[in-house]
């Protein structure tokens, strides 16, 4: 399918056209240029609506889309479509025989990690499962302050360490999902990360790492890659008041463009991972891509994404800026995590999916089911938020 690619892009010279797509650099890898877009794996299309169904033709078709429209960066993790994903994804490179096109990055499954073989273990099974032998970009996934623990305890810097030198991998990285404290500790803890990747968009500019942990990260020059642009589709769909906003704008623009153009105008950002599911998609997020500039935005745009942020603020539940003070809870009730389900559901209209998570969570044993109105978080918390309380109302409200 490559020489069929070749030809139908530059007649056969073996060069990729790439219309227009705009590249930047890591700050510490000279020889690596990213596609500002990025093909995010996490929600490849599927058959009947089973995650664990991948659909090959489909695949395949946004893979040569995605060749085509210049994207060079795909980003899969060891649990994406019920742990069949990244073999999905190797199988559907192999057919269409686009490997070197791409640039891979995967994640080391952090939690279910017992011992010290066990980075070994899973980085095999990942390179057979994407069929090669080499992986550019590999990253503890969704490192927390606790997850940290985990990777210092099992010696994980020193086996990555060792498998970039034995040439299994080319660069080190995080992505992260917890506090901004808890990104500057482990920034601090390793002077030598290449990449980090963190959740941000125009409505988490102050949420997790956010954009603390981008000037953190750039002061540190680490590259950084954005996941969530689209706040898991929310912003590409949002309610009728958010899309009037946008609409008062002289130049018409769908909600999704406005939200790859936020992630993509910062200067510290190396590219934007979309999960993008359909061939449509990658060349509507490509036309974005192949515009948008670093430090482009406008005062007048900046005020848009303002105003369309206070509409979906107007309907959050609880001001929680998972700052993480309220941490530890004694009787170990998740309650940033608690928060962000309560509010996601609520600003975002996902009530269903956020219900199914916090439920997890309660099974797990961090629900706010187990909260005994002790008051210690409340002592704790920089905003003055009366936790105990809002835990019952907002497990009330998912249950």
């Amino acid at each position: 399918m490559e020489e069929g690619l070749k030809k139908t892009i530059d007649g056969g010279t073996g060069r990729l056209h790439n219309r227009g797509m705009q590249y930047r650099r890591f700050p510490r890898i000279e020889d690596a240029e990213i596609s500002t877009l990025g093909l995010g794996c996490m929600r490849l299309p599927v058959k009947g609506g089973d995650p664990g169904a991948v659909d090959e033709s489909a695949l395949d078709s946004m893979l040569v889309a995605a060749a085509e429209a210049g994207v060079t960066y795909l980003d899969t993790a060891y649990p994406y479509h019920k742990g069949l994903g990244e073999a999905a994804l190797g199988a559907a490179l192999k057919r269409t025989g686009l490997a070197r096109r791409f640039t891979l990055a995967t994640k080391s499954p952090v939690w279910l990690i017992k011992d010290r073989g066990d980075w070994e273990r899973y980085l095999d099974e990942q390179l057979a499962r994407l069929g090669t032998d080499h992986l550019e970009f590999y990253l503890f996934h969704a490192l927390s302050h606790e997850r940290w623990k985990t990777v210092k305890e099992f010696g994980g810097l020193e086996a990555f360490e060792r498998f970039r030198r034995d040439g299994r991998i080319g660069h080190i990285g995080f992505s992260f999902h917890d506090s901004y404290r808890g990104f500057k500790e482990i920034i601090d803890d390793y002077p030598e990360w290449d990449l980090c990747q963190i959740q941000y968009n125009y409505m988490d500019r102050d949420f997790q790492a956010g954009e603390a942990g981008l000037a953190y990260a750039a002061e540190h020059e680490i590259g950084v890659v954005v996941m969530e642009p689209l706040r898991g589709g929310a912003l590409a769909n949002p309610p009728p008041a958010v899309r009037a906003v946008f609409n008062q704008y002289e130049k018409p623009r769908l909600p999704s463009e406005w939200a790859l153009r936020f992630a993509m105008d910062r200067q510290e950002v190396v590219t934007v991972l979309s999960g993008m599911g359909s061939v449509k998609e990658i060349w509507e997020n490509a036309g974005v891509a192949e515009s948008a500039r670093p430090n482009y935005l406008t005062q007048k745009e900046k005020a848009v994404y303002d105003e369309a942020r206070k509409v979906f603020k107007s309907k959050e539940k609880v001001p929680c800026t998972t700052c993480g003070y309220c941490r530890p809870c004694p009787n170990g009730v998740q309650i940033q995590e608690t928060f962000a389900f309560y509010n996601t559901a609520a600003m975002y209209d996902r009530k269903e999916d956020q219900s199914a998570f916090y439920a997890s969570q309660v099974k797990a044993g961090g629900g706010a089911d187990r909260c005994t109105h002790c008051g210690v978080c409340v002592k704790k918390c920089p905003q003055g938020i009366q936790i105990p309380e809002r835990l019952k109302e907002a497990h009330a409200y998912l249950s």
